[in-house]
């Protein structure tokens, strides 16, 4: 694949083009990568379309297969599955399961679990368990 970079200030915000003959495996990861946090999270309340900023949004679980995303005060149901979602909030969110990810900014409160699991409580009020194989990650990003 070539590669080509031009600076210019009317490119400003920046964005990218990709010139090809077909959608291959290779130019969609490079697509992906380049739209990672690359904008708002969109779910729907009732039959309305809600725009959220990354901000806005405690936590994202997936519920009876449908990826919720909680915010201070309401639930939202997304269209996208979770790793999609954790792509495009990137390193404000931590995952801790396989169906859960959180926004660290929002993170309350920590008690002992079952089974070497902790319980996470969010400033909203949402609580979910961290499982053992995301843990790590956890205390070292608070330092433990």
């Amino acid at each position: 694949m070539n590669v080509k970079i031009e600076i210019a200030k009317e490119y400003d915000p920046a964005y990218a083009v990709i010139y090809t003959t077909a959608v291959t495996e290779e130019i969609q990861k490079v697509s992906d990568f380049l739209q990672q946090g690359s904008g708002p999270v969109t779910g729907y309340s009732e039959d309305r379309l809600v725009i959220l900023q990354p901000e806005e949004i405690y936590m994202v679980r997936v519920e009876d297969e449908m990826t919720a995303i909680y915010s201070k005060e309401n639930r939202y149901i997304s269209r996208k599955r979770l790793k999609e979602i954790y792509a495009q909030v990137g390193d404000r969110f931590l995952q801790i399961s396989k169906s859960t990810i959180i926004n660290l900014r929002y993170l309350d409160s920590m008690e002992a679990g079952f089974g070497g699991t902790m319980l996470l409580k969010l400033k909203n009020g949402c609580k979910d368990y961290v499982s053992r194989f995301y843990l790590k990650a956890l205390k070292q990003y608070l330092g433990l």
